[in-house]
Protein backbone atom coordinates (compact mmCIF):
# COMPACT_ATOMS: atom_id res chain seq x y z
CA UNK A 1 0.00 0.00 0.00
CA UNK A 2 1.44 3.47 -0.90
CA UNK A 3 1.89 5.78 1.78
CA UNK A 4 2.50 9.50 2.59
CA UNK A 5 4.03 11.25 5.57
CA UNK A 6 1.08 13.02 7.85
CA UNK A 7 3.05 15.87 11.11
CA UNK A 8 1.08 16.76 14.14
CA UNK A 9 2.02 17.64 17.17
CA UNK A 10 3.02 14.17 18.50
CA UNK A 11 5.23 13.71 15.04
CA UNK A 12 5.24 11.78 11.84
CA UNK A 13 2.83 8.78 11.22
CA UNK A 14 1.95 7.24 8.42
CA UNK A 15 -1.20 7.78 6.20
CA UNK A 16 -2.86 5.60 3.24
CA UNK A 17 -1.80 7.58 0.03
CA UNK A 18 -5.62 7.64 -0.82
CA UNK A 19 -7.06 8.92 1.99
CA UNK A 20 -7.42 12.43 2.83
CA UNK A 21 -7.83 12.52 6.33
CA UNK A 22 -4.63 13.31 8.44
CA UNK A 23 -2.51 12.45 11.46
CA UNK A 24 -5.23 12.49 14.57
CA UNK A 25 -7.65 10.51 11.91
CA UNK A 26 -5.16 7.97 11.70
CA UNK A 27 -3.64 7.86 15.26
CA UNK A 28 -7.08 7.16 16.56
CA UNK A 29 -7.88 4.59 14.00
CA UNK A 30 -4.97 2.93 15.13
CA UNK A 31 -5.30 2.95 18.94
CA UNK A 32 -8.87 2.90 18.88
CA UNK A 33 -9.38 -0.93 17.32
CA UNK A 34 -12.57 -1.61 19.10
CA UNK A 35 -15.80 -2.82 17.72
CA UNK A 36 -17.37 -1.96 14.42
CA UNK A 37 -19.76 0.77 15.82
CA UNK A 38 -18.35 3.30 13.28
CA UNK A 39 -19.33 7.32 14.22
CA UNK A 40 -22.48 7.57 12.84
CA UNK A 41 -22.11 9.45 9.03
CA UNK A 42 -25.24 11.81 10.49
CA UNK A 43 -23.19 13.45 13.12
CA UNK A 44 -20.36 13.82 10.68
CA UNK A 45 -22.56 15.60 8.43
CA UNK A 46 -23.79 17.50 11.77
CA UNK A 47 -20.10 18.26 12.12
CA UNK A 48 -19.94 19.90 8.34
CA UNK A 49 -23.01 21.77 8.98
CA UNK A 50 -21.12 23.56 12.20
CA UNK A 51 -17.58 23.97 10.29
CA UNK A 52 -19.34 25.30 7.26
CA UNK A 53 -21.56 28.05 9.99
CA UNK A 54 -18.24 28.46 11.85
CA UNK A 55 -16.12 29.53 8.72
CA UNK A 56 -18.93 31.82 7.63
CA UNK A 57 -19.26 33.23 10.98
CA UNK A 58 -15.37 33.62 11.41
CA UNK A 59 -15.34 35.56 8.06
CA UNK A 60 -17.83 37.90 9.14
CA UNK A 61 -16.33 38.48 12.13
CA UNK A 62 -13.00 39.12 10.14
CA UNK A 63 -11.45 36.29 11.31
CA UNK A 64 -10.96 33.99 8.59
CA UNK A 65 -10.14 35.35 4.75
CA UNK A 66 -12.54 35.27 2.52
CA UNK A 67 -10.00 32.60 0.30
CA UNK A 68 -10.13 30.22 3.21
CA UNK A 69 -13.82 30.86 3.93
CA UNK A 70 -14.79 30.16 0.46
CA UNK A 71 -12.54 26.81 0.29
CA UNK A 72 -13.69 25.60 3.46
CA UNK A 73 -17.52 26.22 3.03
CA UNK A 74 -16.95 24.39 -0.72
CA UNK A 75 -15.28 21.34 1.01
CA UNK A 76 -17.98 21.35 4.19
CA UNK A 77 -20.16 20.93 1.04
CA UNK A 78 -18.78 18.49 -0.30
CA UNK A 79 -19.05 16.37 2.59
CA UNK A 80 -22.79 17.30 3.19
CA UNK A 81 -23.45 15.91 -0.15
CA UNK A 82 -21.72 12.56 0.48
CA UNK A 83 -18.76 13.01 -1.80
CA UNK A 84 -16.15 12.19 1.10
CA UNK A 85 -18.23 9.64 3.29
CA UNK A 86 -15.35 6.98 3.12
CA UNK A 87 -13.32 9.58 4.65
CA UNK A 88 -14.64 9.00 8.34
CA UNK A 89 -13.39 5.30 9.91
CA UNK A 90 -13.44 6.20 13.68
CA UNK A 91 -15.01 4.21 15.78
CA UNK A 92 -17.82 5.06 18.39
CA UNK A 93 -15.37 3.68 21.20
CA UNK A 94 -12.61 6.57 21.25
CA UNK A 95 -12.38 9.54 23.19
CA UNK A 96 -15.60 10.47 25.02
CA UNK A 97 -15.48 14.34 24.01
CA UNK A 98 -15.36 13.17 20.76
CA UNK A 99 -12.19 15.13 19.77
CA UNK A 100 -10.98 12.33 16.64
CA UNK A 101 -14.24 12.16 15.21
CA UNK A 102 -14.16 16.27 15.49
CA UNK A 103 -10.26 16.55 14.14
CA UNK A 104 -10.96 13.86 11.42
CA UNK A 105 -13.72 16.11 9.88
CA UNK A 106 -11.36 19.04 10.64
CA UNK A 107 -8.46 17.09 8.66
CA UNK A 108 -10.58 16.51 5.73
CA UNK A 109 -12.08 19.70 5.17
CA UNK A 110 -8.56 21.09 5.52
CA UNK A 111 -7.17 18.54 3.23
CA UNK A 112 -10.08 19.14 0.51
CA UNK A 113 -10.13 23.01 0.72
CA UNK A 114 -6.23 22.92 0.54
CA UNK A 115 -6.65 20.47 -2.99
CA UNK A 116 -9.75 23.85 -3.93
CA UNK A 117 -7.02 26.48 -2.98
CA UNK A 118 -3.62 25.05 -5.44
CA UNK A 119 -6.25 23.90 -8.31
CA UNK A 120 -7.37 27.78 -8.03
CA UNK A 121 -3.92 28.74 -8.02
CA UNK A 122 -3.99 30.25 -4.57
CA UNK A 123 -1.07 30.26 -2.10
CA UNK A 124 -2.96 30.31 1.07
CA UNK A 125 -3.06 26.98 2.91
CA UNK A 126 -5.84 25.62 5.43
CA UNK A 127 -4.81 24.62 8.65
CA UNK A 128 -7.02 22.03 10.12
CA UNK A 129 -6.86 23.44 13.96
CA UNK A 130 -5.91 26.85 13.37
CA UNK A 131 -8.46 27.84 10.31
CA UNK A 132 -11.22 25.22 10.35
CA UNK A 133 -11.43 24.50 14.10
CA UNK A 134 -11.00 28.44 14.66
CA UNK A 135 -12.63 28.94 17.81
CA UNK A 136 -13.92 26.17 18.32
CA UNK A 137 -13.07 23.44 20.68
CA UNK A 138 -13.80 19.41 20.30
CA UNK A 139 -15.98 20.29 23.98
CA UNK A 140 -18.27 22.53 22.74
CA UNK A 141 -18.44 21.49 18.89
CA UNK A 142 -18.99 17.44 19.44
CA UNK A 143 -22.16 18.44 21.72
CA UNK A 144 -23.13 21.00 18.91
CA UNK A 145 -22.67 18.17 16.43
CA UNK A 146 -24.67 15.90 18.25
CA UNK A 147 -27.97 18.41 18.78
CA UNK A 148 -27.50 19.11 15.02
CA UNK A 149 -27.69 15.41 13.78
CA UNK A 150 -30.26 14.41 16.70
CA UNK A 151 -33.09 17.05 16.08
CA UNK A 152 -32.47 16.73 12.02
CA UNK A 153 -33.07 12.94 12.64
CA UNK A 154 -35.84 12.98 14.56
CA UNK A 155 -37.65 16.16 12.99
CA UNK A 156 -36.97 14.86 8.92
CA UNK A 157 -36.51 11.50 9.37
CA UNK A 158 -38.63 9.46 12.13
CA UNK A 159 -41.35 11.71 12.42
CA UNK A 160 -42.86 12.06 8.70
CA UNK A 161 -42.88 8.06 9.05
CA UNK A 162 -44.60 8.39 12.56
CA UNK A 163 -47.27 9.91 10.77
CA UNK A 164 -47.69 7.52 8.03
CA UNK A 165 -48.44 4.98 10.25
CA UNK A 166 -51.04 7.10 12.05
CA UNK A 167 -52.38 8.11 8.63
CA UNK A 168 -52.88 4.22 7.79
CA UNK A 169 -54.91 4.10 11.36
CA UNK A 170 -56.98 7.05 11.11
CA UNK A 171 -57.75 5.04 7.54
CA UNK A 172 -59.12 2.23 9.08
CA UNK A 173 -60.91 3.72 12.07
CA UNK A 174 -63.18 5.26 9.55
CA UNK A 175 -63.64 2.37 7.62
CA UNK A 176 -64.23 -0.44 10.80
CA UNK A 177 -66.31 2.41 12.72
CA UNK A 178 -68.99 -0.20 12.54
CA UNK A 179 -67.60 -3.39 13.13
CA UNK A 180 -68.93 -4.61 16.19
CA UNK A 181 -66.83 -6.72 18.36
CA UNK A 182 -66.25 -8.16 21.69
CA UNK A 183 -63.46 -5.86 24.18
CA UNK A 184 -60.86 -7.20 26.03
CA UNK A 185 -59.48 -6.49 29.21
CA UNK A 186 -56.66 -8.53 31.49
CA UNK A 187 -57.03 -10.75 28.37
CA UNK A 188 -60.38 -11.57 29.20
CA UNK A 189 -63.85 -10.46 27.73
CA UNK A 190 -65.38 -7.57 28.47
CA UNK A 191 -67.90 -4.95 26.65
CA UNK A 192 -68.34 -4.22 22.89
CA UNK A 193 -66.80 -1.55 21.37
CA UNK A 194 -66.14 -1.28 17.64
CA UNK A 195 -62.98 -2.41 15.56
CA UNK A 196 -62.36 1.00 14.36
CA UNK A 197 -62.66 2.08 17.98
CA UNK A 198 -59.86 -0.34 19.02
CA UNK A 199 -57.61 1.16 16.37
CA UNK A 200 -58.23 4.83 16.92
CA UNK A 201 -56.70 3.76 20.33
CA UNK A 202 -53.40 3.39 18.29
CA UNK A 203 -53.50 6.41 16.17
CA UNK A 204 -54.00 8.34 19.33
CA UNK A 205 -51.14 7.16 20.88
CA UNK A 206 -48.82 7.83 17.84
CA UNK A 207 -50.83 11.30 18.00
CA UNK A 208 -49.56 11.98 21.49
CA UNK A 209 -46.04 10.21 21.03
CA UNK A 210 -45.83 12.56 18.01
CA UNK A 211 -46.44 15.41 20.31
CA UNK A 212 -44.12 14.79 23.38
CA UNK A 213 -41.20 14.11 21.07
CA UNK A 214 -41.95 17.44 19.11
CA UNK A 215 -41.85 19.33 22.74
CA UNK A 216 -38.75 17.13 24.15
CA UNK A 217 -36.71 17.76 21.05
CA UNK A 218 -37.33 21.45 21.26
CA UNK A 219 -34.73 21.33 24.22
CA UNK A 220 -31.78 19.90 21.76
CA UNK A 221 -31.79 23.33 19.62
CA UNK A 222 -29.86 24.57 22.37
CA UNK A 223 -26.28 24.30 21.07
CA UNK A 224 -23.14 24.26 23.39
CA UNK A 225 -21.07 26.15 20.18
CA UNK A 226 -18.80 29.23 21.84
CA UNK A 227 -18.20 27.49 24.71
CA UNK A 228 -15.14 26.53 23.49
CA UNK A 229 -12.73 24.26 25.87
CA UNK A 230 -14.49 24.90 29.59
CA UNK A 231 -17.37 26.94 28.98
CA UNK A 232 -15.78 30.28 28.95
CA UNK A 233 -15.11 30.62 25.53
CA UNK A 234 -11.73 31.41 25.39
CA UNK A 235 -9.92 32.04 22.12
CA UNK A 236 -13.62 32.80 20.37
CA UNK A 237 -14.86 35.97 19.53
CA UNK A 238 -17.69 36.99 21.87
CA UNK A 239 -20.82 36.99 19.20
CA UNK A 240 -19.15 33.99 17.58
CA UNK A 241 -21.81 31.30 19.60
CA UNK A 242 -24.90 33.03 18.52
CA UNK A 243 -23.53 33.82 14.87
CA UNK A 244 -23.10 30.27 14.38
CA UNK A 245 -26.44 28.94 15.61
CA UNK A 246 -28.19 31.84 13.24
CA UNK A 247 -26.08 30.56 10.15
CA UNK A 248 -26.75 26.57 11.25
CA UNK A 249 -30.66 27.57 11.69
CA UNK A 250 -30.44 28.90 7.64
CA UNK A 251 -28.91 26.08 7.00
CA UNK A 252 -30.91 23.55 8.65
CA UNK A 253 -34.43 25.35 8.12
CA UNK A 254 -34.77 24.67 12.05
CA UNK A 255 -34.67 27.72 15.04
CA UNK A 256 -31.18 26.41 16.96
CA UNK A 257 -30.12 29.25 19.50
CA UNK A 258 -26.46 29.14 21.45
CA UNK A 259 -27.02 27.86 24.77
CA UNK A 260 -27.40 30.47 27.28
CA UNK A 261 -25.06 28.54 29.80
CA UNK A 262 -22.34 27.06 28.07
CA UNK A 263 -20.61 25.44 31.27
CA UNK A 264 -24.21 23.45 31.31
CA UNK A 265 -23.71 22.78 27.61
CA UNK A 266 -20.93 21.25 27.83
CA UNK A 267 -21.13 18.94 30.75
CA UNK A 268 -24.57 17.71 30.85
CA UNK A 269 -27.03 15.91 28.52
CA UNK A 270 -29.93 15.81 29.82
CA UNK A 271 -31.57 17.46 26.83
CA UNK A 272 -30.64 13.70 25.36
CA UNK A 273 -31.93 12.23 28.15
CA UNK A 274 -35.75 13.43 27.77
CA UNK A 275 -35.73 13.64 24.35
CA UNK A 276 -34.87 10.09 24.05
CA UNK A 277 -37.47 9.72 27.09
CA UNK A 278 -39.66 10.59 24.54
CA UNK A 279 -38.62 8.28 21.92
CA UNK A 280 -38.64 5.18 24.29
CA UNK A 281 -42.67 6.00 25.06
CA UNK A 282 -43.27 6.16 21.32
CA UNK A 283 -41.34 2.85 21.60
CA UNK A 284 -43.52 1.60 24.32
CA UNK A 285 -46.75 2.17 22.34
CA UNK A 286 -45.16 0.63 19.20
CA UNK A 287 -44.49 -2.93 22.02
CA UNK A 288 -48.06 -2.72 22.68
CA UNK A 289 -50.15 -2.25 19.05
CA UNK A 290 -47.61 -4.51 17.61
CA UNK A 291 -48.38 -6.89 20.53
CA UNK A 292 -52.43 -6.15 19.71
CA UNK A 293 -52.17 -6.88 15.64
CA UNK A 294 -50.18 -10.17 16.60
CA UNK A 295 -52.83 -11.31 19.09
CA UNK A 296 -56.13 -10.32 17.02
CA UNK A 297 -54.88 -12.28 13.89
CA UNK A 298 -53.55 -15.32 15.89
CA UNK A 299 -54.57 -18.33 14.43
CA UNK A 300 -55.42 -18.94 11.76
CA UNK A 301 -57.40 -21.95 13.36
CA UNK A 302 -56.62 -22.00 16.87
CA UNK A 303 -56.34 -18.20 18.07
CA UNK A 304 -58.30 -15.21 17.74
CA UNK A 305 -58.50 -14.52 14.34
CA UNK A 306 -60.54 -11.56 14.61
CA UNK A 307 -58.62 -9.64 11.83
CA UNK A 308 -55.65 -10.41 8.91
CA UNK A 309 -52.90 -9.56 7.90
CA UNK A 310 -50.73 -9.38 4.78
CA UNK A 311 -48.84 -12.67 4.03
CA UNK A 312 -45.58 -11.75 2.86
CA UNK A 313 -42.70 -14.75 3.66
CA UNK A 314 -43.52 -18.54 4.85
CA UNK A 315 -42.86 -19.06 8.69
CA UNK A 316 -41.67 -22.04 9.62
CA UNK A 317 -38.46 -24.07 7.48
CA UNK A 318 -40.73 -27.14 8.49
CA UNK A 319 -44.25 -26.60 8.68
CA UNK A 320 -46.04 -25.90 5.21
CA UNK A 321 -48.08 -23.33 4.50
CA UNK A 322 -47.09 -21.60 7.83
CA UNK A 323 -47.60 -17.38 8.05
CA UNK A 324 -46.32 -15.57 10.62
CA UNK A 325 -46.57 -12.04 12.37
CA UNK A 326 -43.27 -11.07 11.21
CA UNK A 327 -43.47 -7.61 10.82
CA UNK A 328 -44.75 -7.32 14.08
CA UNK A 329 -42.35 -9.37 15.65
CA UNK A 330 -39.28 -6.86 13.79
CA UNK A 331 -40.84 -4.09 15.83
CA UNK A 332 -41.15 -5.31 19.07
CA UNK A 333 -37.21 -6.53 18.95
CA UNK A 334 -36.42 -2.77 18.14
CA UNK A 335 -38.34 -1.87 21.09
CA UNK A 336 -36.45 -4.03 23.18
CA UNK A 337 -33.16 -2.33 21.69
CA UNK A 338 -34.20 1.16 22.15
CA UNK A 339 -35.25 0.78 25.95
CA UNK A 340 -31.27 -0.39 26.42
CA UNK A 341 -30.19 2.83 24.55
CA UNK A 342 -32.55 4.87 26.94
CA UNK A 343 -30.40 3.28 29.72
CA UNK A 344 -27.32 3.51 28.10
CA UNK A 345 -28.34 7.25 27.50
CA UNK A 346 -29.06 8.09 30.92
CA UNK A 347 -26.23 6.74 32.33
CA UNK A 348 -24.07 7.95 29.98
CA UNK A 349 -25.32 11.38 30.75
CA UNK A 350 -24.97 11.06 34.25
CA UNK A 351 -21.38 11.05 34.11
CA UNK A 352 -21.01 14.62 33.71
CA UNK A 353 -17.07 15.07 35.71
CA UNK A 354 -16.68 19.10 36.60
CA UNK A 355 -16.68 21.20 32.97
CA UNK A 356 -17.01 18.17 30.70
CA UNK A 357 -19.28 14.94 30.39
CA UNK A 358 -16.96 12.55 28.39
CA UNK A 359 -19.55 9.82 27.44
CA UNK A 360 -20.50 11.63 24.30
CA UNK A 361 -20.05 9.51 21.59
CA UNK A 362 -22.28 6.81 22.88
CA UNK A 363 -25.08 9.08 23.74
CA UNK A 364 -24.95 10.19 20.02
CA UNK A 365 -24.70 6.62 18.37
CA UNK A 366 -27.49 5.69 20.94
CA UNK A 367 -29.60 8.49 20.31
CA UNK A 368 -29.13 8.06 16.09
CA UNK A 369 -29.69 4.08 16.09
CA UNK A 370 -32.61 4.62 18.34
CA UNK A 371 -34.31 6.82 15.62
CA UNK A 372 -33.44 5.43 12.80
CA UNK A 373 -34.86 1.98 13.96
CA UNK A 374 -38.15 3.46 15.04
CA UNK A 375 -38.53 5.42 11.64
CA UNK A 376 -37.48 2.46 9.94
CA UNK A 377 -39.81 -0.26 11.97
CA UNK A 378 -42.49 1.85 11.24
CA UNK A 379 -42.53 2.43 7.76
CA UNK A 380 -41.85 -1.37 7.08
CA UNK A 381 -45.03 -2.65 9.75
CA UNK A 382 -46.97 0.25 7.45
CA UNK A 383 -46.18 -1.58 4.44
CA UNK A 384 -45.82 -4.49 4.76
CA UNK A 385 -48.46 -5.47 7.69
CA UNK A 386 -50.59 -2.26 8.31
CA UNK A 387 -52.27 -1.36 5.08
CA UNK A 388 -53.19 -5.20 4.79
CA UNK A 389 -55.24 -5.46 7.79
CA UNK A 390 -58.92 -6.54 7.16
CA UNK A 391 -61.66 -7.64 9.43
CA UNK A 392 -62.75 -11.70 9.58
CA UNK A 393 -65.91 -10.24 9.79
CA UNK A 394 -67.31 -13.98 10.85
CA UNK A 395 -64.78 -14.51 13.79
CA UNK A 396 -66.05 -11.21 14.91
CA UNK A 397 -69.70 -11.31 15.04
CA UNK A 398 -69.05 -14.95 16.51
CA UNK A 399 -67.06 -13.99 19.33
CA UNK A 400 -69.41 -10.93 19.89
CA UNK A 401 -72.45 -13.09 20.39
CA UNK A 402 -70.99 -15.70 22.44
CA UNK A 403 -69.34 -13.38 24.97
CA UNK A 404 -71.16 -13.68 28.63
CA UNK A 405 -69.87 -9.99 28.80
CA UNK A 406 -72.75 -8.61 26.76
CA UNK A 407 -74.70 -9.18 29.95
CA UNK A 408 -73.45 -5.99 31.27
CA UNK A 409 -76.34 -3.86 29.91
CA UNK A 410 -78.18 -5.36 32.07
CA UNK A 411 -77.26 -4.20 35.30
CA UNK A 412 -79.49 -1.10 35.39
CA UNK A 413 -82.57 -2.84 34.73
CA UNK A 414 -81.54 -6.48 37.47
CA UNK A 415 -78.67 -5.07 39.18
CA UNK A 416 -75.12 -6.70 39.31
CA UNK A 417 -75.80 -9.75 41.42
CA UNK A 418 -78.75 -11.00 38.63
CA UNK A 419 -77.07 -10.03 36.16
CA UNK A 420 -73.64 -11.97 37.46
CA UNK A 421 -76.26 -15.37 38.19
CA UNK A 422 -77.53 -15.22 34.69
CA UNK A 423 -73.39 -14.73 33.05
CA UNK A 424 -72.40 -17.87 35.75
CA UNK A 425 -75.06 -20.04 34.80
CA UNK A 426 -75.16 -19.51 31.07
CA UNK A 427 -71.06 -20.55 31.73
CA UNK A 428 -71.61 -23.05 33.93
CA UNK A 429 -74.47 -24.87 31.66
CA UNK A 430 -72.83 -23.99 27.84
CA UNK A 431 -75.68 -22.14 27.16
CA UNK A 432 -76.55 -18.56 25.39
CA UNK A 433 -77.01 -15.78 27.71
CA UNK A 434 -80.64 -15.16 26.51
CA UNK A 435 -81.01 -18.57 27.18
CA UNK A 436 -79.93 -18.52 30.97
CA UNK A 437 -81.63 -15.05 31.63
CA UNK A 438 -85.06 -16.80 30.24
CA UNK A 439 -84.49 -19.76 32.59
CA UNK A 440 -83.78 -17.99 35.83
CA UNK A 441 -87.20 -16.26 35.16
CA UNK A 442 -85.31 -12.30 35.63
CA UNK A 443 -86.09 -11.40 32.25
CA UNK A 444 -88.63 -12.54 29.32
CA UNK A 445 -87.03 -12.85 25.94
CA UNK A 446 -88.39 -9.71 24.73
CA UNK A 447 -87.19 -7.64 27.64
CA UNK A 448 -83.43 -9.11 26.95
CA UNK A 449 -83.57 -8.56 23.11
CA UNK A 450 -84.75 -4.82 23.93
CA UNK A 451 -81.71 -4.42 26.76
CA UNK A 452 -79.43 -6.32 25.32
CA UNK A 453 -78.41 -5.26 21.76
CA UNK A 454 -74.47 -4.56 21.18
CA UNK A 455 -75.01 -1.50 18.59
CA UNK A 456 -76.67 0.08 21.66
CA UNK A 457 -73.66 -0.61 24.14
CA UNK A 458 -70.62 1.00 21.78
CA UNK A 459 -72.10 4.59 22.10
CA UNK A 460 -73.79 4.76 25.31
CA UNK A 461 -73.92 8.47 25.70
CA UNK A 462 -75.41 8.67 22.27
CA UNK A 463 -77.96 6.59 23.76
Amino acid sequence: MDYRIEKDTMGEIKVPADKIWGAQTQRSKENFQIGTEQMPIELVQAMAILKKSAAIANNKLGKLSDIKAHAIVQAADEVLNGQWDDQFPLVVWQTGSGTQSNMNVNEVIAHRANQILQDAGEADRIHPNDDVNKSQSSNDTFPTALHIAAVLKVEDYLLPRLRLLKATFDEKTANFKDIIKIGRTHLQDATPLTLGQEISGWSAMLEKSERMIKHNVEYMKELAIGGTAVGTGINAHPEFGDRVAAEISALTGKSFTSAANKFHALTSHDEAVVAHGALKALAADLMKIANDVRWLASGPRSGIGEITIPENEPGSSIMPGKVNPTQSEAMTMVVTQVVGNDATIAFAASQGNFELNVFKPVIIYNFLQSTRLLADTMKSFNDHCAVGIEPNKEVLDHNLQNSLMLVTALNPYIGYENAAKIAKKAHNEGTTLKEAAIATGLLTEEQFDEYVDPATMIYPNAK
